[in-house]
């Protein structure tokens, strides 16, 4: 894995403090106060390589902490609707989670590893902050309850765990997670765990994950009844999905939401409006509450 000095670059000392105070993800309490939303801006333009050395990889900027982004894309075409902010760096939170998703859905079209496949938790991945569905050290979990933990609960024990089995170490799953995203045209994005938990080196952009979400959808919609979900059930609980959306706006069949501190409320929804497939990215939200409201005038305002 690239780590920061490999990139040449350096998160600012202000981004390191802040991310001291930071919650896990998907576990911070809701407010009701709507985002300051900034004006549309244009496409931010990749830093130009200076050094006389051998290429460098592009390394995305320093990511500001809760800026507002959102973009609106058909899903059909990838036609640009709406876009605020939708090239600015920001950080993920649990929408890395469509990546791991992504990869582990690989494995089993490969055939290495099947649903019904058993994946075995690691002390490591156990210990792992909220959210989590609680797995123990030694256990093992299918390959189809951890897609569906990831989907719904948005489980961080979890995604470790699918990194371990598949790569070695998360570290390695990492490095899989970037060259991956590049080879989808995700750019701007640098990811150096599974889960989204606070590190200021893992970047993306809403318009990155969007591509995100419609490459997921798109090339394994066999799948698309775990993001429509509205509850999980494991080891006698159920579990409710972090996708306020699901059942109360029209239309709305997925995708996945993502929260740490740093990053603010995070959405990626898909919705069908008779036949009119969008992907609606809101990223930087004030709330949970304002988040959703924002994700739901977007859908009602473009897919009408």
């Amino acid at each position: 894995m690239l780590g920061a000095r490999g990139f040449g670059w350096q998160p600012k000392a202000l981004v390191l403090g802040f991310g001291l105070l930071l919650a896990a993800c998907q576990s911070a309490p809701t407010t009701s106060v709507s985002p300051n939303k900034p004006a549309p801006t244009a496409q931010t333009p990749a830093p130009a390589v200076t050094t006389p050395v051998a290429p460098v990889s592009y390394a995305p900027p320093t990511a500001v902490a809760q800026g507002y982004s959102a973009l609106v894309l058909n899903a059909a075409t990838g036609q640009e609707l709406y876009a605020v902010n939708a090239d600015a760096a920001r950080f993920p939170a649990s929408l890395t989670k469509m990546m791991t998703l992504y990869l582990l859905f690989e494995e089993v079209s490969s055939g290495r590893y099947s649903l019904s496949s058993p994946l075995t938790v690691s002390a490591n991945a156990a210990s792992q902050p909220p959210a989590k569905i609680g797995l123990k050290a030694g256990s093992t979990i299918t390959v189809e309850e951890a897609a569906r933990a990831l989907a719904v609960k948005s489980a961080n024990d979890v995604a470790i765990t699918v990194a371990e089995n598949i790569a070695g170490s998360e570290a390695a799953f990492a490095s899989r997670m970037t060259a991956k995203a590049k080879s989808l045209g995700l750019s701007r994005t640098r990811f150096v765990n599974a889960s989204g938990l606070p590190d200021p080196r893992q970047v993306t952009t809403a318009r990155d994950m969007a591509k995100m979400g419609r490459a997921l959808k798109s090339r394994f919609p066999q799948y698309a009844s775990f993001y429509r979900a509205k509850s999980f059930s494991y080891g006698g609980r159920t579990y409710q999905s972090t996708n306020n959306l699901l059942g109360k706006v029209n239309g709305v069949d997925g995708l996945k939401t993502g929260y740490i501190r740093m990053s603010g409320y995070n959405l990626v929804a898909t919705a069908n409006r008779s036949g009119k497939r969008l992907i609606v990215v809101v990223m930087g939200g004030k709330s949970e509450s304002a988040r959703d409201k924002d994700v739901a005038d977007l859908i009602n305002r473009f897919g009408s």
